[in-house]
């Protein structure tokens, strides 16, 4: 039995891999302090004998009583709404939370586990985006926030690794969707869902030409496991190189949920992506790793998880 720390463990994605930790038997600490994260997300692991539950910024010091055997961070706003309402909390949690957190697996002479993200890539000139490639980003720009954070994570963590011999790995996460999103996250999965079953018209930005790759969680999480498993200390990208248009995912949305909602057209945001799309190439020769959820199969288990949420929510 592994003991594992996952900062950030009641978001999307962190409630998910603590939920895939104790159902591989080992023990989970979740660290959150629910600024972006969901208490209902963690509610049905509370009771849990190998699940602790500790509420706090990772910003401030950690300490943990004990041994820990992993220090997954996934502690981050991660939707533009989240990071331009909290760009200096989004900033503190790549710098000081990332510090804080190596600086516990150092301790522990743990494994540490960062996940990045594919904004470190920017607004790319190349596509598909490759480990190698350096990115295009804007330092200044409303985005610069969440995309430097995350650049500057991936610099500690390589600099902990190469001064200190941590053991080290780094996921940069492409587009990511299942249950446990939130209803207003921002991001295009719950947006187009939100609105279509809401009957209300799906936002697209520009002329929704932009293109994204979807990746349902169940695959990421497989992904992730298997990166904890091989001894491989620069990024992994983990994405669907199944590349869409924006316009062409909200249709396919309007498809599934059957809703008559229109398309309503925004100008678009400032730095927003032209294209985003993994080259999984590294995942696949070094992990066996590649999506096998199909995307209308992981939609339709999403939309049924926010239909239940909507309707919740007007009771």
């Amino acid at each position: 039995m592994a003991r594992v720390l996952i900062a950030g463990g009641a978001g999307f994605i962190g409630s998910h891999l603590c939920q895939s930790f104790l159902e591989r038997g080992h023990e989970v600490l979740c660290v959150d302090n629910f600024s972006t994260g969901n208490r209902e997300n963690v509610a049905p692991f509370s009771s849990h004998p190998s699940f602790t539950f500790v509420e706090q910024n990772v910003t401030q010091f950690i300490h943990v009583d004990g041994r820990l055997d992993m220090v997954l961070h996934f502690a981050s706003p991660a939707s533009p709404v989240d990071y331009m309402e909290l760009p200096i909390p989004t900033l503190k949690v790549g710098s000081l939370g990332t510090h804080n957190a190596l600086g516990l697996a150092k301790d522990k002479k743990a494994l540490f586990l960062l996940a990045s993200t594919s904004e470190v890539y920017g607004d790319p000139l190349v596509k598909p985006q490759k480990e190698d490639y350096w990115g295009n980003v804007n330092p200044i720009g409303p985005r610069g926030v969440y995309d430097e954070a995350k650049r500057f994570a991936e610099a500690m963590t390589m600099a902990y690794h190469r001064y200190h011999g941590l053991n080290t790995r780094i996921v940069r996460i492409f587009n990511t969707f299942g249950p446990r999103m939130r209803i207003n996250d921002g991001r295009v999965v719950p947006n187009f869902i939100t609105q279509a079953l809401s009957r209300k018209g799906l936002t697209v930005y520009g002329k929704g030409t932009q293109t994204r790759s979807f990746l349902y969680i169940d695959d990421l999480v497989r992904g992730l496991h298997r990166l904890l498993e091989v001894e491989h200390h620069l990024p992994v990208n983990l994405g669907n190189p199944h590349e869409m248009t924006v316009l062409e995912f909200a249709k396919k949305i309007l498809e599934l949920t059957g809703s008559s909602s229109p398309i309503v057209y925004e100008p678009l945001p400032q730095d927003d992506p032209q294209v985003r799309q993994p080259d999984i190439t590294k995942a696949q020769e070094l992990l066996g790793w590649r999506p096998l959820v199909p995307m209308d199969e992981g939609l339709r288990r999403t939309i049924d998880y926010f239909r239940e949420k909507l309707g919740t929510q007007a009771k």
